[in-house]
């Protein structure tokens, strides 16, 4: 595989993660007969809540991950920092949703370190 495919295998992942979150979302709607807001209901709001959060983390990540691929950063990079990055915010989803406290506390450790070595990954690669 390409650096740029490996890149697209966390995209593709994170965007299934946010289509799912989003359905989440729908059906929590369709359930309680609300178009918008939350309606009052705890379960939409918390649905709404973790889908926002991932959609807060996930598009800069991946664009940085494509970044990453397109100056030619090591395959094993790409691939640390997709799986560290998507894991986390498998964690942090279940955590916020129904799981122990935990998993939101792992996941977002994960996702931020993703990020921090995605962003020095990208200055070192940028600059030599």
């Amino acid at each position: 595989m390409t650096a740029l495919q490996v890149a697209a295998v966390y995209i593709a992942a994170n965007i299934l993660i946010m289509v799912y979150l989003a359905f989440r979302v729908v059906a929590r709607r369709f359930k309680g007969n609300v178009s918008m807001g939350d309606g009052g209901s705890k379960s939409l709001a918390k649905a709404i809540r973790v889908h926002g959060n991932a959609s807060e983390y996930i598009p800069g990540t991946m664009v940085g991950l494509l970044a990453l691929a397109f100056l030619s950063a090591p395959i094993w990079a790409i691939h640390a920092i997709g799986i560290m990055f998507t894991l986390g915010r498998v964690l942090h989803a279940v955590g916020m949703s129904r799981g122990p406290i935990q998993f939101r506390q792992l996941g977002i450790m994960l996702t931020w370190a993703a990020m921090v070595i995605l962003s020095l990954a990208l200055l070192y690669h940028a600059f030599t």
